[in-house]
C-alpha cells in the first residue's frame, strides 16, 4: 500500500494538523457543540410535537368513539323486542357508526358480546370486512370492559398491518353497549397514519433546519476565527522572523481595537529588543576588540620578558640558591602568562566567530598516542599510568589535528591533576558516522552540583588545589568551543570518589549531524579490547 493511502499515515497527518492548527480546533469544536445543541433542541421539539400530535389525535378518536357509542346505543334502545331482525338492526348500527365517525378512509369496527356475558337471545356479531379482531384487540382491553364500573371509552395504541407489509400506528377503542339486558362491546380501530406523516414532515424540517443552522454556524465561526486568528498567526510568523535575526520586521496596525493594540505593543517590544541587541552586540564587539588588542599589545613586552627570563633561567646554576629559585619561579610564571594570553586570544576568536579549521584525514588512535607520549613525563611525576584502549577506533576522520590535540592535552592535564596517581584511561572508538575519544580517571571526582560548571570560563572545582599543568582556567571552555566547531559533543561524567570521564564525539565527515556516540559514558569494555597500549608497557597489538 502506498504511503499516502495508509490509514496510519492519514491518522498521523490529521493528528499533526489538529495539534498545529488553532483555527481547525476552534471551528471543529464550535461546529461540534452547535451540532450537539441543535440535536438536543431538535429532539426535544420532535418529542414535544410527537406527543402533541398523538394527544390531539387520541382526543379526536375518543370523541368520535363516544359519539359512535351514543348513536349505536340509541339504535339498540329503539329496538322493539328480542325478535327484531338482527341484520337490519346491525346494518342500522353500522350506518350510524360510520356517520358518527366519518373519517376519510373509514374506520374498522366490531360488535361482539362482552367478555364474561352469558349468551342472550339477541346475538350480535358484526365485523368490518377483513378485520382480524384478535390481532388488534388485546386481552387487557377486552377485560377493561368487565372491570370498569362506569360506561366509558377505553383505548389502546396498536400497530396496524398494511397491504404492502408495513405497519401503521393506530388506536383501538372499546366501549360498552346494552340491549335487552345483555352487554356488548363496540370496538373501533382507527388508522392514525396521517399523524405519523405529519410528524415525519416536522422531523424532516427540523433535521434540515438543524443541519443548515450548524453549517451556518460553522461558516460564521470560520469567518470570525480568520478575523481573530489571522493577526495572531501573523504575529507568530513575525516573532519567528525576529528570532531568526530579522530585527526590522513589524506587524501591520489597523484600527484601534484589541488586535491593533496587540500589534502596536508587539512592534514596540520588537523595537526595544532591536535596540538592546544592537547595544549588546556593540558592547560585545568592544569587549572582544579590547581583549584582542590587550593580548596583542602584551605580546611584545611579554616576548622581551620571556627572552630575558630564558637567559636568566639558563644561567640559574651560577646564582645563589635564593636567586636561582626566584629565576625558576619567574620562568614558570612567564610561561603560564604566555599560555594565558594565547588562550585569551583563542577565546576572542571564538567570540568573534573568526575561528577557522584546517581539516585533514586523522587517525584518532595515532593522535591519542602522540598526546599521551607528550604527557607521559607529567603523568610519571604524579605516579599515574596512561593506558590507551581502542576497541576499534582506527578509522580516519576529517578533523583539525591541532584542535583535537589541544582538547586531549587539556583533558589529560586535568586527569593527571585530579587522578590521585591512579590509572588514567584514554578510550578511542568509531563507527560509520562518528569517532569518539574519552579520558577516564579514577581520582577524587566532581560533585554533582559542580559538574554543570566544569566548562565555565575560569572556573575550578577546588581553587586551592595545586595544578601540575599550570592551566589558565580556560582549557575546558576552549575544548568545548573546539568540539562545537567540529559539530561534535564534549560531555562530562563524574562521581565523588570514583573519578571523572570526559567524552569527545566528532562526526567522521564534516557537515554531518551526530545522533549517537560509539562510546558509552563512562566507557565500559563489553568485550576484550582490540588494542591496548600503556605508557609503561609495549603495545599488545599494533593497529592495522
Amino acid at each position: 500500500m502506498r504511503a499516502w493511502l495508509s490509514p496510519r499515515a492519514w491518522g498521523r497527518r490529521i493528528a499533526r494538523l489538529w495539534r498545529s492548527s488553532l483555527q481547525l480546533r476552534t471551528i471543529v469544536m464550535t461546529v461540534g457543540l452547535a451540532a450537539v445543541a441543535a440535536l438536543s433542541i431538535g429532539s426535544a421539539i420532535a418529542v414535544s410535537v410527537s406527543g402533541s400530535l398523538f394527544d390531539a389525535r387520541r382526543d379526536q378518536v375518543l370523541t368520535f368513539s363516544t359519539n359512535a357509542t351514543v348513536a349505536a346505543q340509541r339504535v339498540f334502545d329503539s329496538t322493539p323486542g328480542e325478535d327484531a331482525e338482527i341484520d337490519s338492526i346491525l346494518n342500522e348500527v353500522i350506518r350510524t357508526i360510520q356517520t358518527a365517525v366519518a373519517t376519510p378512509e373509514g374506520t374498522a369496527y366490531a360488535i361482539q358480546l362482552a367478555p364474561g356475558e352469558p349468551p342472550s337471545g339477541f346475538s350480535a356479531n358484526a365485523n368490518s370486512p377483513g378485520l382480524d379482531l384478535d390481532a388488534v384487540v388485546s386481552p387487557e382491553l377486552r377485560q377493561s370492559l368487565v372491570d370498569e364500573a362506569e360506561d366509558r371509552v377505553n383505548w389502546q395504541s396498536i400497530g396496524l398491518r398494511r397491504a404492502d407489509g408495513g405497519v401503521s400506528p393506530g388506536i383501538v377503542t372499546a366501549s360498552p353497549l346494552a340491549i335487552h339486558g345483555a352487554r356488548y362491546a363496540l370496538y373501533l380501530i382507527y388508522d392514525i397514519r396521517d399523524a405519523q406523516e405529519t410528524l415525519g414532515v416536522v422531523q424532516l424540517a427540523l433535521s434540515v433546519g438543524g443541519l443548515a443552522l450548524v453549517v451556518l454556524i460553522g461558516a460564521i465561526t470560520w469567518v470570525v476565527v480568520r478575523l481573530v486568528i489571522g493577526p495572531v498567526h501573523r504575529a507568530a510568523v513575525t516573532s519567528q522572523r525576529l528570532a531568526a535575526g530579522e530585527l526590522d520586521v513589524r506587524l501591520p496596525v489597523h484600527g484601534d481595537d484589541v488586535l491593533a493594540t496587540l500589534a502596536r505593543s508587539f512592534n514596540g517590544m520588537a523595537a526595544s529588543l532591536r535596540g538592546q541587541i544592537k547595544e549588546l552586540a556593540e558592547l560585545s564587539t568592544v569587549q572582544q576588540r579590547f581583549v584582542s588588542d590587550v593580548s596583542h599589545e602584551l605580546r611584545t613586552p611579554l616576548t622581551t620578558i620571556r627572552l630575558a627570563g630564558d637567559l636568566l633561567y639558563d644561567r640559574r646554576e651560577s646564582f645563589d640558591a635564593e636567586t636561582g629559585r626566584t629565576v625558576e619561579l619567574l620562568h614558570t610564571q612567564v610561561q603560564r602568562f604566555e599560555g594565558l594570553l594565547a588562550d585569551l586570544l583563542e577565546m576572542s576568536r571564538f567570540d568573534a566567530g573568526a575561528a577557522e579549521m584546517e581539516l585533514e584525514p586523522v587517525n584518532a588512535v595515532r593522535l591519542a598516542e602522540q598526546v599521551m607520549g607528550a604527557m607521559a613525563s607529567l603523568a610519571a611525576e604524579k605516579g599515574s599510568e596512561l593506558v590507551l584502549i581502542a576497541p576499534g577506533g582506527f578509522a580516519e576522520a576529517e578533523l583539525d589535528p591541532r584542535r583535537i590535540r589541544r582538547i586531549l592535552t587539556n583533558l589529560l592535564g586535568n586527569a593527571i591533576d585530579h587522578g590521585e596517581g591512579r590509572r588514567i584511561e584514554v578510550w578511542v572508538d568509531s563507527d560509520a558516522d562518528a569517532v569518539a575519544l574519552a579520558v577516564r580517571d579514577y581520582g577524587i571526582g566532581i560533585a554533582a552540583e559542580q559538574l554543570d560548571r566544569v566548562f565555565d570560563r575560569f572556573w575550578r572545582a577546588d581553587p586551592s588545589r595545586q595544578r601540575t599543568t599550570g592551566g589558565s582556567g580556560l582549557g575546558l571552555a576552549i575544548s568545548l568551543e573546539d568540539a562545537a566547531l567540529h559539530g561534535g559533543w564534549l560531555e562530562a561524567w563524574s562521581a565523588p570518589g570514583e573519578g571523572s570521564c570526559f567524552r569527545l564525539t566528532l562526526p567522521r565527515r564534516q557537515g554531518e549531524t551526530l545522533s549517537a556516540s560509539p562510546l558509552s559514558l563512562p566507557p565500559v569494555a563489553e568485550v576484550e579490547p582490540e588494542y591496548v597500549h600503556s605508557t609503561e608497557t609495549a603495545p599488545a597489538k599494533e593497529p592495522a
